[in-house]
C-alpha cells in the first residue's frame, strides 16, 4: 500500500471534524457496550458481516472507537483502522493474523522489549518460528526471507537503539517475496509516514506520543480495509476473538489529545535536537537521527516529513550503568523531568533501557546489537525554555561525574 509522496498528515488533522449528537463541537460519547435493534433479522445481518454503519456490541465496533480509529487511518494515509486496549494488543493481533503454524517471520533484532519476548518466548509454542536481524542491511532482510516468511517487522525508529529502518529498501524485498511489511510507528507518528515507502500495516502505542499525556494505555493497527475487516472478523478474526478492545471513555479522550499532534511533535523534535546537539558539543556519545554523527542521517532524512522534524528520542552514553543511574536520579532531583519509562509526556522521561524496556533481551545479545548499560533513553519534553532545561541537565551530569 502507497500513498503520495506529497502526503502531509497534518491536513487530515486540520480537516477532522465530527459533529456530537447535538450539534457539539466534539462527539458525542457511546457509553454503551451493547446496541439495540428494531428488527430482529437486523441482529443476524450484522453478525454475518452483511451490512455496514450498524453496531452490535463493543468488543466489535464501538461509535466512539471508530471515530478515532478513523481519524487515526487519516493521519497515516491509510484505508481504515482500529484501536484497540494497549500496543501489544495491536501487535499481537496483527502477528497472530497474518500467521501460522509453521509460518516464519523476519524481525528487527532491536525492538521494543516486550515485542521481542512475544516473538522470541511466546510465538514458538504456536510453531512460529523467527529471524532477528540487524534490520539496517538489507541483505540480511533478503537472505532471511524463505518461502515459509509471512512478514518482515520493523520499527521506522528502532526502540531503543533509534536506527532508522530503509522501509523503501525493506518494501522491495516484500513486494518480491509477496508478504507483508509491518511498520511500528511510536517513535515517529507525523514525522515518518511508512505507507509513503511501502508498509502494509502500521502500528502504534497510542499511549505515547499520540495521546501524549501519560494517561492511558491503547493502541491502533492502521492499513487496507480488508485487513482491518479480518481483524475483527466475528468468528476468526484475531482482534475480535483475543479481545484487547479500548474503552470508548479512553477513546474519546484520545481523539481530543490528537487534534495538537502535529504541533506537539514539532516541539518535541526542536527540543530532541537542541539537547542532542549540546550534549555532543560536551563530548558525550549521543544518538539521534538529527545529528548528523548518526549513522543513518543522510536515511532518515529521505524520509521523514521535515516540517516535523527529527523525533522526540534522544539516547545519551553515561559510559556505566551506576553513572546513568545517579545522573537520571539527579536530573528529577533538580526538576528537568521523570525517572519513568514509556514517552510521549509533556516533561522529559528518562530510563535506563537495558534494564527497563529492553530487558526482555538478554544481555548477551543486547551486547551484540550495542545496547550498552550505560545508555540513558530520553524522551524529550515540552519545555520552552530548553536552554534552562539543558543547564540543569549539564550540572545533573557533571554531579554524577560523567561531565
Amino acid at each position: 500500500m502507497k500513498i503520495d509522496k506529497d502526503f502531509d498528515p497534518a491536513e487530515t488533522l486540520q480537516n477532522i471534524q465530527y459533529f456530537g449528537e447535538f450539534g457539539g463541537v466534539n462527539p458525542s460519547i457511546t457509553d454503551s457496550s451493547t446496541y439495540t435493534f428494531l428488527k430482529a433479522d437486523r441482529m443476524e445481518e450484522v453478525f454475518e458481516n452483511e451490512i455496514e454503519g450498524c453496531y452490535l456490541y463493543s468488543r466489535h465496533w464501538n461509535p466512539t472507537n471508530r471515530y478515532l480509529s478513523d481519524a487515526l487511518a487519516g493521519i497515516e494515509g491509510a484505508e481504515a483502522g482500529q484501536v484497540m486496549a494497549s500496543g501489544m494488543g495491536a501487535i499481537t493481533a496483527v502477528i497472530l493474523e497474518h500467521c501460522n503454524a509453521g509460518d516464519e517471520i523476519v524481525a528487527s533484532r532491536t525492538i521494543y522489549g516486550g515485542t521481542y519476548a512475544f516473538l522470541k518466548n511466546y510465538l514458538p509454542k504456536f510453531n512460529i518460528h523467527i529471524k532477528f536481524v540487524d534490520i539496517t542491511d538489507l541483505s540480511q532482510i533478503k537472505n532471511a526471507v524463505t518461502s515459509r516468511t509471512k512478514m518482515v517487522y520493523c520499527e521506522a525508529l528502532s526502540n531503543p537503539l533509534l536506527e532508522v529502518a530503509d522501509l523503501s529498501g525493506i518494501s522491495k524485498i516484500t513486494r518480491k517475496n509477496d508478504i507483508s511489511l509491518v511498520v511500528d510507528n511510536t517513535f515517529t507518528p507525523m514525522v515518518i509516514s511508512p505507507f509513503k515507502f511501502g508498509a502494509d500495516v502500521v502500528i502504534h502505542s497510542l499511549t505515547k506520543f499520540i495521546n501524549g499525556s501519560s494517561d492511558a494505555v491503547a493502541g491502533a493497527v492502521v492499513g487496507k480495509k480488508d485487513f482491518v475487516d479480518s481483524l475483527m472478523d466475528v468468528n476468526k478474526g484475531s482482534a475480535m476473538l483475543l479481545g484487547a478492545t479500548l474503552d470508548g471513555l479512553r477513546a474519546a479522550s484520545i481523539l481530543k489529545n490528537l487534534r495538537d499532534l502535529h504541533l506537539r511533535m514539532m516541539q518535541h523534535s526542536k527540543n530532541g535536537m537542541y539537547l542532542a546537539q549540546k550534549f555532543e558539543e560536551l563530548g558525550l556519545k549521543v544518538i539521534y537521527p538529527g545529528l548528523t554523527s548518526h549513522p543513518q542521517h543522510k536515511l532518515f532524512k529521505s524520509v521523514y516529513n521535515p516540517k516535523y522534524g527529527f523525533g522526540g528520542m534522544v539516547l545519551l552514553d553515561a559510559g556505566s550503568k551506576e553513572n546513568a543511574y545517579r545522573a537520571m536520579e539527579l536530573m528529577q532531583d533538580k526538576k528537568t523531568g521523570y525517572l519513568a519509562v514509556s514517552l510521549g509526556f509533556y516533561k522529559t522521561l528518562f530510563s535506563a533501557p537495558g534494564t527497563s524496556t529492553s530487558s526482555e533481551i538478554s544481555e548477551e545479545e543486547q551486547k551484540k546489537m550495542g545496547l550498552g548499560d550505560g545508555l540513558i533513553r530520553m524522551s524529550v519534553g515540552l519545555d520552552m525554555n530548553i536552554e534552562q532545561t539543558f543547564n540543569k541537565m549539564k550540572a545533573a551530569f557533571k554531579e554524577a561525574g560523567v561531565l
